[in-house]
């Protein structure tokens, strides 16, 4: 296939399929074998193809805008990201190290708050979480393990480390494009499949539901599991239909469900109420249950926490696994690993700027043009200004943002992230990406082989998320002998 090479010689980021002779890595060479076999029509047909499967399936996702909340067919590129099982083995050790820690920090900061005690953890930052739940004082999960599914939004730099950018923990989302843009790759180039060994995805279904089924309260040969969505019009809902039929898990509404006399979760059915045993919610802990959170709430169930507490239901992710979803806390993280589990940690963090002290605000604001700037619990792209992109105005904007809120805000370089060849048009162009692994915690740890990579399609881009007009490759771990 044709390769920008201009855009290749502008181009100073790391790239994940080719070397700076824009030659194929190892891990790639039999995908651009196959796609140097292909003429240009047969590549052309296929995108389309899978452009029309897309449509059929409906694969979509919500973006929410001021014209109302608008449905897009899932964008999609055929040009897959291709990592060698060897750099994935530690990627994954790493994965799983930190999600064990923070495990262990969640349960501490509901229970004995040592690592507070211990001044490694500071209680302003703690004091000044919006995710942290009185609520959830004193209680001790199934296993200790508050935040049983992660998803971790990974960067490489333009020499080659791979970063920690954050971590999702409440109701992380996108595992289903992952495995659906495996589906579609499958038929797009079943013969690069046949002829080189790419690590499978496919059993993330029954992992994930191995994961929640250990969560029962109740021993019985399979447990009831219901995904907990807010309803068609959530932007993920997709997911939660998809994962729910993937698992033999049953998907409901709040008003699907009630709590009994005796503390336990019960489904109406037409047949009767059927008992629940494990939730994964994809509802937020502000609406989760009104006799506790927001009274005005009509999507969860009330009583919820109360036959959670009372050990009755389990669920996944444990209402409060938010406080360590804070970009603030994030900062935090390689102190909590060393502390918790005695290790270095395997994969570093983006290095990071607290606003909440005053140098380090200082520094931030005088560097506001090549600085990221996020508030610490937002997502989806949303809040956040790329300096080095922005107008005078908008930073200035921001620094008052700033000044008026410091605990809400934390700064990063502007990494120049890697990028991979994307199909614009009939060329390969490079287009930069993240990639998002997702992992399970309960009796046990998983992680998924690869993840969703998410790819900035505007030329120069480095925003990836979906609402905010990014779209996603498959992601291949492949395993050769270099």
């Amino acid at each position: 296939m044709k390769i920008a090479h201009d855009e290749y010689a502008l181009n100073q980021a790391y790239d994940e399929l080719l070397d700076t002779d824009l030659k194929p890595r190892p891990a790639a060479r039999a995908l651009f074998e196959y796609l140097d076999s292909l003429p240009p029509s047969e590549v052309d047909a296929r995108r389309q193809s899978v452009d029309a499967a897309i449509m059929t399936m409906g694969i979509t996702f919500t973006v929410y805008s001021e014209a109302g909340n608008i449905d897009r067919a899932w964008p999609f590129d055929i040009i897959p990201r291709v990592l060698a099982k060897k750099e994935w083995i530690r990627i994954e050790e790493g994965l799983k190290q930190r999600l064990t820690a923070l495990n262990l920090f969640i349960n501490d900061l509901y229970n004995t708050q040592q690592i507070v005690k211990d001044g490694v953890f500071p209680a302003e930052v703690l004091e000044g979480s919006r995710n942290f739940r009185q609520q959830c004082r004193g209680i001790s999960p199934r296993f200790g393990v508050w935040a049983h599914v992660c998803g971790t939004d990974l960067v490489r730099d333009k020499d080659g480390t791979v970063y920690v950018l954050e971590d999702n923990l409440r109701v992380p989302s996108g595992v289903s494009y992952m495995l659906e843009n495996r589906q579609l790759m499958k038929r797009l180039f079943p013969e690069v499949f046949q002829s080189s060994i790419i690590l499978p995805v496919d059993d993330y279904p029954t992992q994930l539901y191995d994961t929640l089924a250990a969560l029962s309260p109740r021993e019985v040969e399979r447990p009831v599991v219901a995904v907990l969505t807010p309803g068609i019009f959530n932007s993920a809902y997709f997911e939660h239909s998809y994962l729910a039929q993937q698992m033999g898990a049953v998907l409901v509404e709040g008003s699907d469900l009630f709590v009994g006399g005796d503390d336990q979760v019960y489904m109406r059915t037409i047949t009767g109420p059927r008992r629940v045993d494990v939730i994964y919610r994809r509802i937020d802990d502000d609406f989760l249950d009104p006799e506790v959170f927001r009274e005005d709430s009509t999507l969860g169930v009330r009583g919820l926490m109360r036959s959670w507490r009372a050990g009755k239901v389990g669920i996944a992710n444990a209402p409060g696994a938010g406080v360590a979803d804070d970009k603030v806390v994030y900062a935090f993280v390689p102190k909590i690993i060393k502390y918790y589990l005695n290790e270095e940690p395997i994969l570093a963090n983006v290095p990071s700027y607290l606003c909440m002290y005053d140098e380090e605000r200082d520094y931030v604001l005088d560097n506001l043009d090549k600085l990221v700037v996020k508030p610490a619990n937002e997502s989806g792209g949303y809040g956040m200004i790329i300096g080095p992109r922005a107008t005078p105005e908008e930073r200035a904007k921001f620094a008052e943002l700033i000044r008026a809120n410091p605990r809400n805000y934390m700064a990063q370089p502007t990494l120049d992230i890697s990028t991979a060849p994307t199909l614009v048009g009939d060329h390969l162009s490079p287009r930069h990406l993240d990639l998002r692994p997702f992992v399970l915690q309960s009796n046990r740890l998983y992680a998924t082989t690869g993840g969703l990579t998410r790819v900035a399609l505007k030329a120069g881009s480095l925003v990836v998320n979906s609402s905010q007009g990014g779209g996603s490759k498959d992601t291949w771990i492949v395993d050769t002998e270099e």
